[in-house]
């Protein structure tokens, strides 16, 4: 039902689960345990999917907050649920008893904590999050909150790796304009001219490691290849399938 990284779970006081897509009661293309409020899903079966991921944290269904993703760098800072979910991709907390849930089905969830501070994050970095900032976005909010950099650990939860992931060359383009170095990042498809795979947990790890952290891990786990474990949007685009689950990353301080 989840997967644990030794990297978080050794820090009394932190709770956290990337949760696959199994031990839910959703059917069809959404088995079984989609998060996704915004999914087509049978919003019944959406919930108790989330309070059967909240029962494993510990919390109370409500405390399982999630956004409005946007594909962004936007941040914001949780205190208590949310009313409304706002519209952005990253949050930050001190606040025990509150669980940070993000969203994926290809895009990289990321779990942060600084467990000195007692200060948490989650991130949700597809491609266009990840160049424009979501990541170091996050950790400024974290330290706002009275983390040090120097003390928190991220973890990459499981991501659609490079040999699924081929881009156009206008992908390529817009990342080497921003960095000729992220050239590294692309190789070519070889099975289209101008087309290129594209590295994006590599890319998230390297952006990281950059902001001088002090623990940077990656489940290594592809979305697309595992479609046991795994929700991915762009298998279900491949197979013209209507819809697709979400897959939930949490973390949150112990009550």
């Amino acid at each position: 039902m989840f997967i644990e990284a030794p990297e978080l779970s050794s820090h009394p006081g932190i709770r956290h689960a990337f949760f696959t897509r199994r031990g839910g009661v959703s059917e069809g293309l959404y088995a079984s345990l989609n998060g996704g409020l915004g999914s087509g899903d049978d919003i019944a079966r959406v919930r108790e999917n989330r309070r059967r991921m909240t029962a494993q944290l510990g919390l109370p269904e409500e405390n399982l907050v999630s956004l409005y993703q946007i594909h962004s760098a936007e941040v914001v800072v949780v205190e208590a649920p949310f009313a409304e979910r706002p519209r952005a991709d990253a949050m930050v907390t001190r606040v025990p008893g509150l669980g940070l849930g993000i969203l994926t089905a290809d895009c990289g969830p990321i779990l942060f904590a600084d467990p000195a501070n007692q200060v948490l994050g989650a991130a949700h970095a597809g491609w266009k999050g990840a160049l424009t900032g979501v990541i170091e976005a996050t950790l400024s909010a974290m330290e706002d909150l009275g983390a040090a950099r120097s003390g928190i650990v991220a973890v990459l939860g499981p991501t659609i790796g490079s040999s699924a992931y081929e881009v156009g060359p206008e992908f390529r383009e817009r990342f080497e304009a921003a960095d000729p170095d992220n050239a590294r990042y692309f190789v070519p498809s070889g099975e289209r001219d101008g087309h290129s795979l594209f590295d994006l947990p590599a890319y998230i790890v390297a952006r990281l490691e950059r902001a001088g952290i002090g623990e940077v891990a990656d489940l290594g786990l592809c979305t697309y290849g595992d479609p046991e474990r795994f929700f991915s949007y762009r298998r279900t685009t491949h197979r013209a399938e209507t819809d697709y689950g979400r897959l939930v990353s949490a973390i949150a301080l112990t009550p």
